[in-house]
């Protein structure tokens, strides 16, 4: 399935006033990084994937719609699966996108 369009123009929006983000595909969908660190993704199997901070993991999968990014069988710590619902509207989607944001500017060298 390819990635929400609609989904994609709206994380550009939320995007648009963070410096140096670009786009590129990878995974099935349309992630987003910033200073060359992937934050967010409109996945190709439907909704967002998130780079969090490990440490909040727990916290954020606790919440409906969310849980573990699970690749190849295997749980990848520090990447979350979003549903659609839970990011329907621009306040949720801009409070992942910052999660996201968040985790990628702490991945980047000093």
């Amino acid at each position: 399935m390819p990635y929400d369009e609609e989904l994609a123009d709206r994380l550009r929006a939320a995007l648009s006033t963070t410096p140096r983000v670009s786009e590129k595909r990878m995974f099935g969908g349309l992630a987003f990084l910033v200073d060359g660190a992937l934050a967010v993704a409109a996945s190709g199997r439907g909704g967002l994937m998130v780079r969090c901070d490990p440490a909040l993991a727990d916290e954020l999968v606790a919440r409906p719609g969310v849980q573990r990014m699970v690749m190849r069988g295997r749980e990848m710590a520090g990447w979350l699966r979003v549903d659609d619902a839970a990011a329907d509207d621009e306040s949720s989607l801009r409070e992942w996108v910052a999660v996201g944001r968040s985790a990628a500017a702490g991945s980047l060298p000093t």
